[in-house]
């Protein structure tokens, strides 16, 4: 699963290195046999952000993205459409996607986060209810993709920013930034995204790599 990720990640045009940072040998190990450089962090990191953030610290990239481990279906697409959205606005400090809610059940599902936006891109808000609260005309419901880009400077003070009551409250890390006055900009994705946490969400995702190969076959 980590060097589908790997791979992936790797065919993002906008982006000039891909680093693995783990705390764990295992996983050391493993990326290395299969060629990827890989960073050893402390194991004390509340956050993974944290942890990007000490891999950070040890260079000067101008900018870092945030990419998990867990999704092996990673668009190389939409890392490069958020790279971008910060190389297009040097004001804002960091950026996130946001892909437009297809089942109705997940619009009420608080393991799905949702997120809403200004007219000019940037995050009003994150939750996990169903926001906005429809009382006038129908609108589009966006979930949350967890996937982050920063300019390195704001990534570094990041977790030195106070942490607020809707972030204790909703337990979503980005409101941070919110709750300091700081802007997210917000891109839409058609990405699906589909983290492996479980045996059936590994099972769901071994399917549809089943398929892909299946097309690809008739494809050709």
């Amino acid at each position: 699963m980590l060097r589908h990720v790997w791979e992936r990640t790797s065919q993002a045009r906008y982006l000039s290195s891909v680093i693995i940072a783990t705390d764990d040998y295992r996983i050391y190990d493993e990326a290395l046999g299969f060629g990827a450089a890989v960073r050893m962090t402390r194991d004390d990191h509340p956050s993974g952000t944290d942890r990007v953030a000490e891999v950070a610290s040890t260079g000067n990239p101008e900018l870092v993205v945030n990419i998990q481990g867990d999704e092996p279906l990673i668009d190389p697409n939409a890392i490069d459409s958020i790279v971008l959205s910060l190389l297009d606005d040097e004001t804002v400090p960091m950026a996130t996607l946001k892909k437009r809610i297809e089942d109705p059940e997940e619009i009420e599902n608080p393991n799905v986060v949702k997120v809403v936006t200004g007219l000019g891109g940037d995050a009003i808000y994150f939750s996990r209810c169903s926001i906005p609260y429809l009382r006038g005309e129908a609108v589009s419901y966006y979930k949350h993709i967890g996937l982050y880009v920063y300019r390195r400077e704001f990534l570094l003070g990041y977790s030195s920013l106070p942490i607020g009551p809707l972030e204790r409250a909703e337990r979503l890390e980005q409101l941070r930034a919110l709750e300091n006055g700081y802007r997210i900009r917000v891109v839409e994705t058609g990405y699906e995204s589909l983290g492996v946490d479980t045996p059936g969400d590994l099972e769901k995702v071994s399917k549809l790599f089943e398929k892909a190969v299946v097309q690809l076959q008739i494809d050709q």
